[in-house]
């Protein structure tokens, strides 16, 4: 487990600052887990815990995944997290 690990709800990701470098997730196991979380989401409206890197360290949020893109992933609401940011999808 992560130990400086923030939970926090989707509502505030808007307010999450992805300037600084990127963290650069391990793609192709990364790109299995995102199909899987979209599948879930819009399959079955189940919620996936998501690990991920802001400027100001790790984050964790708890929602349904919609969509996975090239570059971002959509929750609902239209927030969007950058890929690169993505550490690890918890199902």
């Amino acid at each position: 487990m992560f130990i400086d690990l923030q939970t926090i709800p989707k509502e505030t990701i808007p307010f999450c600052g992805f300037k600084k470098k990127s963290f650069i997730p391990q793609e192709q196991q990364l790109r299995k887990q995102l199909e899987c979380a979209t599948a879930l989401g819009n399959n079955y409206r189940t919620k996936v815990q998501i690990v991920f890197c802001d400027d100001e360290g790790l984050k964790m949020v708890y929602t349904t995944v919609w969509a996975a893109l090239d570059k971002h992933i959509v929750l609902k609401g239209g927030i969007r997290i950058p890929i690169p940011r993505i550490v690890e999808i918890i199902f």
